[in-house]
């Protein structure tokens, strides 16, 4: 029986329950996901995370061994899909899961979900897919799930206006988030560099980014690859990666390392790859940075990271830089630059550790360790990152560029009064340093 709800989203194969979410502390989940659940105990309850793969990298695998995790813990599980159901009923049979069985006990519910086959012939494509991502809560509104996978979101966050997207995707999230329900979002790995900009606005307000890195094998070999979890909020265990293989009656499983310990050493050449384990990458010389995702915060969460790293000072003494760029309103009505442009060469030239926020015309960097030289190299790279690199043009913008940093002390008791100080600074026009 399909029951149907606007915007084209489909109900099938649903039975009524009836589940109370229960208020409690934020606790640590199983996932089923073996590095997940190894190196950081689980998910948080109530948190968003995604999960980004190319085809037939087993997103789909993962996201239905999740769902048999929820279900095992008699949790209910609210399962979006574009499969007919059918097709994934097969999927989850090819890793010995019986699904029907779950769902016959009200375990797992399961949602089709009909892509915006009709995107391009509504008026405004993002407004409509607006209500693609408000009639998820709709649903979930419906059910009252423990936790949710929605496979897969690709198709519904092709949006024209990334604010917009942000802002939508936000309060989705934010309102299943209220209700103490755990999300998995799989998501195609991103091939363009405006589909990498729609993950990264999607990323900066997850919880946790798991991405899945397929080795193209030889015909007959194993299929698999390299899986990387990456921390967003809390998880201050870090980022860990793992092979995985994808094998019969299984699903999806990781390499891990059964007493990870100091003694435990990564060999990055090829011979050696067989043989890893698992292993935080802040151990590793040179990672892999398969991909990389935005460090710039809205003004709200920037003042809350100012808060806490002021904290951070005044109980340990570790010392933070804020730096300043301003842009004068006249290098864009002169078509120079543009503060949007501005904030990209800057995101180019920061650390991933850096914090980045742009208000008005200032885009402001928090960096976090304590070395004099650092501002002069961030403004020799920020140069090398703007748009044009031809003398003539630079001797006409840097005039319309300034830097104010300020190095933590003691007279700084919170974020207002950075943002005090910059004020002044913006009323006297002095520039500490400068592009000039």
């Amino acid at each position: 029986m399909l029951k149907s709800v606007r915007h084209g989203i489909w109900l099938s194969y649903s039975l009524k329950f009836d589940v109370k979410v229960m208020k409690r502390k934020i606790q640590v989940i199983h996932t089923g996901i073996s590095l997940v659940d190894n190196a950081w105990g689980g998910f948080y309850r109530g948190g968003t995370y995604l999960l980004i793969g190319p085809h037939k990298s087993g997103r789909t695998l993962v996201g239905l061994q999740y769902a048999l995790e929820c279900a095992k813990q008699k949790e209910v599980c609210l399962y979006f899909t574009n499969m007919r159901p059918k097709d994934l009923m097969i999927h989850a049979a090819s890793i010995d899961f019986d699904l029907q069985q779950y769902m016959n006990q009200n375990l797992i519910i399961v949602v089709r979900v009909a892509p915006p086959v009709d995107l391009y012939e509504v008026p405004n494509p993002d407004e409509f897919l607006v209500e693609y991502l408000n009639d998820i809560v709709t649903v979930v509104d419906q059910y009252q799930p423990n936790k949710i996978v929605f496979d897969e979101l690709t198709p519904f966050i092709g949006f024209r206006n990334l604010s917009l997207l942000q802002n939508a995707f936000s309060q989705t999230t934010e309102t299943i988030e209220d209700s103490g329900i755990t999300s998995l979002f799989i998501l195609g790995d991103p091939a363009t560099p405006l589909a990498k900009q729609i993950v990264d606005s999607l990323a900066e307000y997850s919880t946790g980014i798991i991405y899945l890195q397929k080795n193209e094998s030889n015909m007959g070999k194993a299929q698999g690859g390299i899986i990387t979890i990456t921390p967003n909020v809390g998880h201050t265990e870090g980022q860990f990666s793992a092979n995985y293989s994808i094998e019969p009656y299984k699903g999806v499983t990781i390499e891990i390392q059964p007493k990870p310990g100091p003694e435990i050493k990564f060999d990055t050449s090829k011979a050696a790859k067989a043989d890893f384990k698992y292993k935080s990458l802040a151990d590793i010389e040179t990672p892999v940075d398969n991909l990389s995702f935005s460090n710039i915060y809205s003004v709200n969460d920037f003042n809350l990271i100012l808060n806490n790293q002021i904290a951070l000072y005044k109980s340990t003494g570790q010392i933070f830089t804020l730096v300043s760029f301003r842009l004068d309103e006249q290098a864009e009505s002169k078509g120079l630059l543009t503060v949007n442009q501005l904030e990209n060469a800057i995101r180019l030239a920061t650390d991933r550790k850096d914090k980045i926020c742009m208000i008005n015309n200032k885009v402001m960097i928090l960096i976090t360790k304590e070395d004099s030289r650092l501002v002069n190299t961030l403004i020799s790279k920020v140069k090398g990152n703007l748009p044009y690199h031809e003398t003539d043009y630079l001797a006409k913008v840097m005039p319309f560029i300034s830097v104010f940093n300020i190095k933590v002390d003691d007279t700084i008791q919170n974020a207002d009064d950075i943002f005090q100080k910059i004020a002044v600074e913006d009323k006297q026009h002095e520039n500490k340093y400068g592009f000039s």
